[in-house]
């Protein structure tokens, strides 16, 4: 882990990597990394407001619950961000293939399922005071 991390700000791994690419290429990197940025953020967004704004539901620390687990995910997909950055940057250094992605895909049926309860916990707040 600590080795991944140093990889993220040791300027060496750039020089080892390979020749500056095309700016264009450098700069769509950066705008996807600012893209997950702001998904990132927004999660934790998400998250502190229904802490702060959502009324205790009917299943106990439910609130809660959601509230955390959204934080987690904004945290989750600021490092995923960093990581990809710096990954995809050394394979366009190198001439590789950009390293398969599946993160979004995880991001995307942990957003749907959390959806689908938030749904349901709604239905079954129906005719209840």
């Amino acid at each position: 882990m600590f080795r991944t991390i140093r990889m993220w700000f040791d300027p060496r791994t750039e020089e080892r990597a390979g020749p500056a690419p095309d700016y264009r290429f450098s700069l769509a990197n950066e705008r996807t990394f600012l893209a997950w940025i702001r998904t990132g953020l927004a999660l934790v967004g998400g998250g502190l407001a229904v802490a702060q704004l959502i009324p205790p539901l009917a299943i106990t620390h439910l609130r809660e619950l959601i509230s955390l687990a959204l934080m987690a995910l904004g945290g989750i997909c600021a490092v995923r961000a960093v990581d990809r950055w710096v990954r995809v940057d050394q394979a366009i250094r190198r001439g590789e293939d950009l390293p398969r992605a599946y993160f979004p895909a995880i991001l995307a049926l942990a957003v749907g399922l959390g959806a689908a309860l938030l749904c349901a916990a709604v239905l079954l707040r129906i005719g209840r005071p």
